[in-house]
């Protein structure tokens, strides 16, 4: 197993603490935010963190952690990462969105992690650029007991997929606005948005209204909660694109700050209500919203019902790619003859700055963050910022605008792809454990192209065989299956 796999694999394990003991014990690092740092992918930064701690003050660190099963291996780590520190001068992540200026392209998305003024406030204080505050509406909101569920990793805490039964806020609109307002005044530098549910046009439109009276710099059109209970709201209109045009039209002919209808994934095809809200002249779109979905273990079940709620995580974050994707790519929408091209709010299943950076490439200037933020708080702003300045600084990028869209020249239609030419997958025999995973794949679940000797316990390849389909590649645990040259089919 390669270095980084190693450690990645070490730092897994770690509980990520409140008021880590770790660093507690370490006077001069803080081994708790260079865990973190390695687990979300930024281990080429973690020394910044490990370096200043003395061999003793490591031990002590280690000595202190509380993991109920072993503690974290700290010396280990330090050890590997030893050096790993952010180049500097690191670049700026400022960016405009709407033709707001954004310190960085990290949001609060719209829902339980930004129901207050109190949350929004350490949110921003901890460097978040803005927030897409929960959603008002004129209704009176009662939840269920309890709310959500989770779909867990066998035998780990975290979850890949989050169900979410909550639905819109449930203060009086008037202490919204109010929150709004004073968030606005007290941090001035920072983005407020106000999300925002009606039913009828002149709820949207009064709502609309009250939130650019309270300052907000732009106003977030929920079409596409999946879990509203009275229909005719969420996503009930943004599946329907004649809805979407008309509520879109409506906001944008009473206010003046930017408006952001956000679109459901709960549709077939996307493109619909997302040129739907481009035709009304909307300043941009959030895309998506969760996915409908069923859990079925009794720990959601409210007095021991279930019932259908919206799916969030890293597990729904291709389909999220998907559908930007598709708007991205959609030429009308991004037409400069048929009015101004529509920009991008990324939603789905961020964690890492690397998932924050595939939104950006695929032409989102702006991401909303969510469900990792309900797993590991606020904190995480730290691992999002500076693994993204990294990657810019590694790659010599000073403006994050030069990312954004730049992979979206690489996409092509199934029928476009290259079916002329074929890459083999490569062994690496010093990295290869002998666990013989890539051959029970390949016998059972691909082609039969690699064969296993079991004295020797490694695997070959039959290139007569083989159609490069690389589900071998995808199983190793150890990283030991390369690519090789790509070359001409055999005729």
């Amino acid at each position: 197993m390669n270095k980084t796999m190693h450690i990645q694999e070490e730092a897994s394990r770690c509980l990520l603490c409140a008021e880590a003991p770790c660093s507690k014990a370490c006077k001069n690092g803080d081994p708790a935010c260079a865990i973190r740092a390695i687990r979300f992918g930024n281990e080429v930064v973690a020394g910044l963190w490990l370096d200043p701690c003395s061999d003793v003050e490591l031990q002590a660190a280690e000595e202190a952690c509380i993991h109920y099963d072993r503690p974290i291996r700290i010396k280990e780590l330090a050890a590997a990462v030893k050096g790993n520190i952010p180049r500097q001068p690191l670049p700026s992540l400022a960016i405009d969105f709407c033709g707001i200026h954004c310190e960085n392209p990290f949001f609060l998305a719209s829902s339980a992690i930004c129901t207050n003024y109190e949350m929004v406030a350490r949110a921003f204080e901890a460097g978040w650029a803005g927030v897409f505050y929960k959603t008002i509406c004129m209704e009176d909101i009662r939840e269920v007991s309890p709310r959500f569920d989770a779909v867990n990793e066998l035998g780990r805490s975290d979850f890949f997929a989050f169900r979410n039964m909550e639905q819109l806020s449930e203060n009086p609109v008037e202490m919204d606005f109010d929150i709004l307002r004073r968030l606005k005044q007290n941090y001035p530098s920072k983005v407020v948005i106000a999300s925002i549910m009606g039913t009828t046009e002149m709820e949207w439109i009064t709502l609309a209204k009250m939130a650019e009276e309270a300052g907000a710099d732009a106003v977030e059109l929920n079409f596409s909660c999946p879990q509203m209970r009275l229909a005719g709201r969420g996503s009930d209109v943004g599946q329907n694109a004649e809805l979407v045009l008309f509520f879109t039209a409506y906001v944008k002919r009473s206010v003046k700050i930017p408006v952001i209808p956000k679109m459901t994934p709960n549709i077939t095809q996307i493109n619909h209500p997302a040129m739907a809200a481009h035709f009304a002249d909307a300043d941009a779109i959030s895309a998506i919203n969760t996915i409908k979905s069923v859990t079925m273990g009794d720990r959601g079940a409210v007095t021991g019902k279930k019932t259908v709620s919206g799916l969030s995580g890293r597990a729904v974050k291709p389909i999220a790619l998907r559908q930007i994707v598709e708007i991205a790519r959609n030429p009308i929408i991004n037409d400069n003859r048929i009015g101004k091209p529509i920009q991008l709010s990324g939603i789905g299943g961020i964690e890492t700055w690397r998932d924050a950076l595939e939104f950006i490439q695929l032409g989102c200037s702006n991401v909303q963050v969510c469900t990792a933020v309900m797993q590991y708080g606020y904190r995480i702003i730290d691992d999002l910022v500076l693994g993204l300045q990294n990657y810019m600084a590694e790659r010599g990028i000073d403006h994050l605008s030069d990312l954004v869209g730049e992979e979206l020249p690489n996409f092509e239609t199934p029928t476009d792809l290259d079916r002329d030419t074929i890459v083999y997958p490569t062994f690496d025999r010093e990295q290869c454990i002998g666990c013989g995973r890539c051959y029970t794949s390949c016998q059972d679940g691909g082609h039969q192209a690699i064969t296993f000797d079991l004295d020797l316990r490694q695997p070959r390849l039959d290139g007569k065989r083989c159609v490069g389909c690389h589900l071998c590649r995808l199983v190793c645990p150890t990283g030991a299956i390369g690519v090789a040259k790509r070359i001409a089919k055999r005729n």
